[in-house]
């Protein structure tokens, strides 16, 4: 018990974004404008959604969830930032630190699962087009997102669970602006090897398995484009997933940049850096990519305002 009280008053130190106070002001004012762009863009997305009834298709059922993740995730990281900054502390209690964990790991799965599904979709949307309403029908996509949620609880669960059992000797400072699983794993004094292996085991399943079904859905959807003849039917088919490409290229490839940054630089402000991409950029233009790409989301918008 002792152990474990003395864990629990431990303190997570976290890397500020900047060393300079002058800057800080500038910082502040940034994340905050990122944040309020990020959180009223996608609660947009999700009013609209919900208020035209010619947006209740899987597509933009789907869409209205994706927008809910990225406002959750977003807030996750970013609010703990601001008050951080505004208080000129950069620490978290383990406690803290540990919530903060299971959050990211449930919505960054939530969000890779979504993905996939988008997938999922556009692939029946585009290879299968006169029986995608009987395909895609409400029961399946209600069941979709009650997968996805299963499937990233499950993940949280077997990681969040695990981290509980590592022990903390004293103060440390993660490389980090928040608390990323890897990096508070590498801060414990106790055993970690489990830990580590069920990362990748954990990589490998619960992320491997949606990032299959996307590449397999492209690979179909691709196909199926080729054979079509004419370029305008092409050129269609492509613009039903333009959006989504562009959003999947987003998300998995500021996290890929998270990787290499990490893995190449000693520097623990140019990773905090790094990561901030990941856990701001995606979740602030997804509102974006799909509203001005998206004739029928522009439109349920004008309405919206009238």
């Amino acid at each position: 018990m002792e152990g474990r009280n003395q864990t629990d008053a431990l303190q997570f130190f976290l890397v500020g974004l900047t060393d300079d106070p002058a800057l800080l002001p500038l910082i502040f004012s940034l994340l905050l404008c990122i944040y309020l762009i990020t959180f009223l863009g996608n609660l947009l997305i999700i009013m609209v959604v919900s208020s035209d009834f010619h947006l209740h298709t899987p597509m933009y059922f789907f869409l209205s969830n994706l927008s809910f993740v990225d406002m959750c995730l977003s807030s996750t990281t970013i609010p703990k930032v601001l008050v951080d900054m505004q208080a000129q502390a950069q620490s978290i209690t383990y406690t803290g630190c540990f919530t903060q964990v299971c959050f990211i790991l449930e919505f960054a799965s939530l969000e890779n699962c979504l993905l996939a599904v988008m997938s999922y979709d556009r692939y029946v949307a585009i290879c299968h087009p006169l029986r995608y309403a009987v395909i895609m029908n409400p029961t399946l996509c209600g069941w979709l997102i009650i997968l996805s949620l299963v499937i990233s609880l499950e993940n949280t669960l077997l990681l969040g669970l695990m981290l509980l059992r590592l022990s903390f000797c004293s103060d440390m400072e993660t490389p980090l602006f928040y608390c990323e699983l890897a990096q508070v794993i590498k801060l414990a004094c106790s055993d970690t090897f489990i830990n580590n292996i069920l990362i990748y085991i954990s990589t490998f399943i619960f992320g491997g398995v949606p990032i299959s079904g996307i590449i397999f859905s492209y690979t179909k959807i691709v196909s199926s484009v080729i054979r079509i003849s004419s370029v305008k039917g092409r050129y269609k088919a492509f613009s039903t997933c333009a959006s989504h490409l562009v959003v999947l290229s987003l998300f998995y490839g500021t996290a890929l940049g998270v990787y290499i940054s990490s893995a190449l630089t000693i520097s623990t402000r140019s990773t905090a850096i790094a990561s901030l991409m990941y856990t701001v950029v995606p979740q602030m233009m997804n509102p974006f990519i799909y509203s001005l790409r998206n004739s029928d989301i522009m439109e349920a918008l004008r309405k919206f305002y009238q």
